[in-house]
């Protein structure tokens, strides 16, 4: 089970809306994914609309939590008015905080990502940073009150995959909140090896809404990361340079 908050959930798989081909294939995507936790940008939807957003309206709501993001934002401040727009609408409390340093490679602003985590926890918000993989950041972070954490794992939407596993590894040892890897996951052998080193959910959305096949790719990612949370549970053998024998060598015939 994740837990986030008070909060527990059966999926360890948390799907953004963005970017796919039609919202009946949406709509498909996230059923098989059996994710309940959706992230959307407030920025992108009018949630004061008299009707629901489109792809809200696609969805039976009473089975997901929605987890808007501040995605759009450069400062703290901007940051903090999104996030109170998105309680204001009544769909949710829980806020992904995202400020943006860089426009190039969207990597997160360290500084403005920790001042918004700290006002948006005096507002009462349920708070998940989107962080670089910097250890001292995601520690800094922790001890402000923050109820997960949410490295990349490369650039948003590079499909690069975990290009620093170490900090990574790090991070989760460290952490005794929940680690959330995010971004640049490509394919499910990313997702699985996220899980293997033992984070507690996955948020994707490119990797899903960009495949050829989004509805297939979602049931891949689902599979893969219950694949690689009992791999992470079960526990590895250990790697070694040279081959073990797997066959027991006691009673064989030598001539």
């Amino acid at each position: 089970m994740l837990k986030i908050a008070d909060r527990t959930f059966h999926s360890r798989l948390l799907l953004g809306t963005g970017k796919y081909p039609s919202f009946e294939v949406q709509k498909k995507a996230v059923e098989v994914s059996q994710a309940e936790i959706l992230t959307f940008a407030v920025r992108r939807m009018n949630i004061f609309s008299a009707e629901q957003p489109n792809f809200l309206e696609q969805l039976d709501l009473t089975k997901y939590t929605l987890l808007p993001n501040t995605a759009g934002a450069k400062t703290a401040e901007e940051a903090v008015r999104i996030a109170k727009l998105a309680k204001a609408s009544g769909l949710c409390d829980m806020i992904k905080v995202e400020v943006i340093g860089d426009q190039r490679t969207l990597l997160p602003d360290p500084i403005e990502t920790l001042k918004a985590s700290e006002m948006l926890l005096a507002e009462g918000f349920i708070v998940l940073p989107y962080t670089s993989d910097d250890v001292m950041l995601a520690k800094r972070l922790e001890n402000l009150g923050v109820h997960a954490i949410m490295p990349g794992a490369s650039p948003i939407g590079s499909g690069k995959g975990i290009v620093n596993p170490l900090n990574l590894k790090f991070i989760i040892e460290q952490s005794e909140i929940p680690v959330i890897v995010d971004a640049g996951i490509g394919s499910p052998k990313d997702a699985a090896y996220a899980m293997e080193l033992g984070a507690d959910a996955v948020l994707l959305n490119t990797a899903v809404s960009g495949a050829k096949d989004p509805v297939k790719m979602a049931q891949a990612m689902k599979l893969a990361i219950d694949a690689g949370r009992l791999g992470f549970e079960a526990g590895r053998i250990e790697e070694k340079d040279y081959a073990v024998a797997s066959s027991p060598t006691t009673g064989m015939v030598t001539s």
